[in-house]
């Protein structure tokens, strides 16, 4: 279940369309995600693209899982922009984990712009088999033979 701040958005929407200076202090607008379900596990790539490899944090609070990273802006200052579309800033994306995961075992890596995420099942929330007991007082019957005469 992701978690969904519409004031925050709206307030960098309101911020974008007031803001018509070429060079402005634009944050990125959005952390492309996919989360899928591979066997015991959930995979969640998110695409950050241009993002200081240091700046990356992953963490999990209170069943929360938080990702943010940072683009620094390019210091240019003397530059004429013919273009600026790039946008620099923070990103952050959260989203709420069920009771099933085991949040002491996520890990993640950032290669080529790409953030991966690993979050195993907890233990608990793994299918398994349930054995059937049988009862006791069960009488196995014996097949008998009919003579032919």
């Amino acid at each position: 279940m992701l978690r969904f701040d519409p004031f925050s958005d709206l307030d960098t929407w309101t911020r974008g369309l007031l803001s018509s200076q070429t060079g402005s202090d634009r944050t990125p607008r959005f952390m492309p995600m996919d989360l899928c379900k591979i066997d015991d596990h959930y995979v969640l790539t998110a695409d950050l693209p241009g993002v200081d490899p240091g700046s990356v944090d992953v963490n999990v609070d209170n069943g929360t899982l938080t990702i943010s990273a940072r683009r620094t802006a390019r210091s240019e200052e003397s530059a004429q922009w013919l273009a600026n579309e790039r946008f620099f800033g923070s990103y952050r994306r959260q989203l709420s984990l069920g009771e099933g995961v085991d949040s002491a075992a996520i890990s993640a890596t950032y290669e080529n712009g790409v953030l991966t995420v690993t979050i195993p099942m907890a233990e608990r929330a793994k299918p398994r088999k349930i054995e059937v007991a049988h009862g006791g007082g069960q009488k196995s019957i014996q097949p008998t033979t009919v003579d032919a005469e």
